[in-house]
């Protein structure tokens, strides 16, 4: 078992990369147990999970650049059949994720982002902790994909220019049963003495940077899905493919695990601001149950709202 966890520990991370000594940087995430982990504690349709899996990749992507002991909240909310997509990356690599659902026979049938959540709009949030203020930013969803959706937004809310690739399937292999993975690549232009993001670069940006950017971008956006996927590819090699004429410089690794915040004092906190004529009506068979919407996990209480025994 021992094993087995450290293998799952290694194909669950992100490695940070810079293109030569340009101002394109990047990371590259491959998600293995933890994806899977998230994604079986559901019962999604199959292009929900695609979907909230996409919404794990991109977080933990662009959550692995905080600098501080915070937390990195994707939302996307909408008007079709996906109601809401919620994912969240905390420095260490803790990663969560989840969807409600407005119409799950109409999500069957529907495929990518545009068509699963309708019209909408995408809220990143930056939780540097309970002593400092949120950075929110919000914009519309747009695009037939998510990953169309991340790009608009950094055009839109912090003027970074981005390129973004997302991929979810399933692994088989004979005599195991089959495992969701997920993988994504990102790059941007982003210029400032250690890759500090700087808002405005696209406006400030040369004919030379201009070539250079156009170059990476194509290159990212060239990445095929069995790229992302196959556990055969290393991430090394994948930048090796894309940037080998160029030159690229990788930077330390960053694990990722699939790990949920929930726990029995959080829900009795929030179970205590209800009214005894609330909480005698969340009464079932003696006892009240609350159902982690992320982890799946059930939490048991007497009916005062006190935590039950086991």
């Amino acid at each position: 078992m021992a094993d087995d966890e450290a293998a799952a520990a290694l194909s669950d991370y992100i490695l940070p990369f810079q293109v030569s000594e340009t101002a394109v940087r990047g990371r590259v995430v491959r998600l293995s147990g933890a994806i899977d982990e998230i994604l079986k504690a559901h019962d999604f349709p199959p292009s929900t999970s695609v979907l909230v899996g996409e919404a794990a990749a991109l977080v933990a992507m662009m959550g692995a650049a905080l600098k501080f002991d915070g937390k990195l909240i994707f939302q996307a909310q909408g008007d079709g059949p996906v109601s809401m997509i919620v994912a969240d990356y905390s420095a260490g690599g803790a990663l969560r994720a989840t969807a409600k659902l407005r119409d799950e026979e109409a999500s069957l049938a529907a495929q990518g982002a545009s068509s699963l959540l309708g019209a909408g709009h995408m809220v990143l949030t930056i939780d540097q902790g309970p002593d400092m203020d949120r950075y929110q930013g919000v914009t519309p969803l747009e695009g037939a994909a998510l990953a169309d959706a991340a790009v608009s937004y950094f055009r839109q809310s912090e003027q970074i220019p981005t390129v973004v690739r997302l991929a979810v399937g399933k692994l088989s292999a004979p005599g195991e049963p089959d495992r969701w993975r997920a993988g994504g690549i990102m790059a941007q232009f982003v210029p400032g003495e250690g890759g500090a993001r700087e808002r405005g670069e696209e406006a400030r940006m040369g004919a030379a940077d201009q070539e250079i950017w156009n170059r990476a971008e194509a290159f990212v956006a060239s990445t095929q899905d069995d790229e992302l996927l196959d556990p055969s590819i290393a991430p090394e090699t994948l930048l090796y493919r894309l940037f080998h004429e160029d030159g690229v410089r990788l930077f330390e690794s960053q694990p990722v695990h699939a790990d949920c915040s929930c726990n029995a004092g959080k829900i009795a906190a929030v179970l205590s601001r209800y009214s005894a004529e609330d909480l005698t009506e969340m009464v079932e068979n003696g006892v009240i149950t609350v159902t982690c919407e992320f982890c799946r996990r059930d939490y048991r209480f007497t009916p005062e709202g006190r935590p039950a025994e086991a």
